[in-house]
This record gives structure tokens, C-alpha cells and sequence, in this order.
């Protein structure tokens, strides 16, 4: 499938569907089973025109498993979801067990992570806030064994309908798409940028949005870990841009006739 909103804006790198399926394509990039990974990395492989699967086996992170929809994959951070609470704020070093698990992980893990195991990542205030955050997160089980990205030129919508597709868009590509995703809604907010990972921005937050009666677009990639992971492979410029499928179809129909055609989004292509 051809997109009129890739070719609209000049999309750079390839649109990426989201598929959930129980047969997944045999020749595909993936992580080996139990092996770390950034879901991310996968997705901007796909962006650059090749087909990445993720399964319950081997979807690379915890925060990668739940956002994939492989349900509550933080229970088995090294010291459970009380560890993980810590690491993403405040840190482990302050309690009893938090340093126990990570003097193990000096042992077994990089540097990096265990220096954020009990140093914590800084990225929420403290585990209270962790905990509410965690708490709201939609995770999701999925009943499909796996999660593919691939190019969405080599999708079938006759015969395939993925969950989402998705955008790698700089910020005046991402301007139109948020004008795009309104112009025939009614309200305002159509567009929605969640605090969260970058694979659950691509992931149950859209999954999320495709079971509302409007799906709205979920903007993503503002997750600096996974920024440092994709931006030799896409550039620092992008942002991801994730839409329900509903909602990619009335934007794909939404093109002609829009301001995609007029002087003002031409002059910015110059």
C-alpha cells in the first residue's frame, strides 16, 4: 500500500505497520530469545525498508514487552516492579533489597545498568509518581503471538489490516500531520502526547486509542533512551507518529483538498 500522506508531506523514511498475527513472516530481523534489545531499534530498521518480528519470547526490554502488549513484563525486572519503580526515579541504593540486586547486577549487567538500577534514571520524581503512572498505564495481553513491523509499501490492505502505522516526522511534517488529524474531527485534541516509553507510544497507547469510537494519534519518541538507540540509524530530527488504522484512513482519504495542496505547506518544502 501507497500512502497520499507520505508522499504529501515528503516522508523521508518509510511508513511502518503494526501488525498483530499468529503467523509470522519467517525471514525477519528479531532479537534472539532472552537476548536485551530496544524495540525501537527494530522499528526504525523497518522504517528503512525491512521487517522486524517481536514475540512473547523475545520482545528485547520489559518496557518493550509491555509495550507490545505482552502484558505485565515489569513483574520480572531484576527485584519486581519495587525495583523498577526505583530505577526509573530515585534510584535502589537507598533500601535493603534494591542493593542487594544491584550489587548482582554489578556483577552480571553493564555498567550503565546497574549504575541506573541504583542511581535511578531520573525520569520521574520518585516511585509514588512511578506508581501512579504504572498504575494508569493501559497494558494490554494481546492475543496474537506476535508483533511485526514492516514497511507499510508491502502490505495488502485488501487483505491485511494492520493496528497502526507509523511516522518518523521532523517538526514541520509533524505540524501537518496534527492539522491533518483534525481537519475533518470535531474538538481539538485529536493528537495525544503521552509521557511514556517509545515502544508504548507505538504500541497500547495506540492499541488503546484503535478500541475508542475516535482514535486519536499518539506522538511519540520522546523517550531519551530510545532516542540514543535509533538516532544513528533515522537521525535526531524524528519523532514518531502512530495512527489507529480507522484514523489513518480517514487522514489517507482527508489528503485531497486539504492544505497539503496549498501554497502555505509548499513553501515549507522548498
Amino acid at each position: 500500500m501507497q500512502s497520499n500522506i507520505a508522499k504529501a508531506i515528503h516522508l523521508h523514511h518509510q511508513p511502518v505497520a503494526l501488525m498483530l498475527t499468529e503467523t509470522p513472516p519467517e525471514k525477519a530481523m528479531g532479537f534472539a530469545e532472552g537476548k536485551w534489545g530496544c524495540v525501537m531499534f527494530l522499528l526504525a530498521n523497518a522504517a528503512r525498508g525491512k521487517t522486524a518480528v517481536l514475540s512473547r519470547d523475545n520482545f528485547g526490554c520489559w518496557g518493550g514487552g509491555v509495550g507490545l502488549g505482552f502484558g505485565n513484563r515489569y513483574q520480572d525486572f531484576p527485584g519486581g516492579e519495587e525495583c523498577f519503580l526505583r530505577f526509573l526515579s530515585s534510584g535502589n541504593k537507598d533500601w535493603e533489597k534494591g542493593r542487594a540486586v544491584g550489587e548482582m547486577l554489578a556483577e552480571k549487567a553493564g555498567r550503565n545498568f546497574a549504575d541506573s538500577f541504583l542511581e535511578g534514571e531520573g525520569y520521574v520524581k520518585n516511585p509514588k509518581l512511578t506508581r501512579q503512572w504504572l498504575d494508569e498505564l493501559p497494558i494490554t495481553d494481546v492475543s496474537p503471538k506476535s508483533v511485526v513491523f514492516t514497511p507499510l509499501a508491502e502490505i495488502d490492505q485488501d487483505a491485511q489490516q494492520p493496528e497502526a502505522v507509523i511516522f518518523f516526522v521532523d517538526a514541520d511534517q509533524l505540524s501537518a500531520l496534527v492539522v491533518l488529524a483534525n481537519y475533518s474531527r470535531e474538538g481539538r485534541e485529536n493528537v495525544v502526547i503521552p509521557w511514556s516509553a517509545a515502544c508504548q507510544n507505538i504500541g497500547i497507547l495506540p492499541y488503546e486509542e484503535g478500541r475508542s469510537e475516535h482514535p486519536r494519534a499518539v506522538v511519540g519518541l520522546t523517550d531519551l533512551s530510545a532516542r540514543k538507540y535509533v538516532r544513528k540509524l533515522l537521525g535526531k530530527q524524528y519523532l514518531s507518529f502512530t495512527m489507529p488504522w480507522q484514523l489513518f484512513m480517514e487522514m489517507e482519504a482527508d489528503v485531497p483538498g486539504s492544505f497539503l495542496e496549498r501554497h502555505t505547506w509548499q513553501s515549507l518544502q522548498e
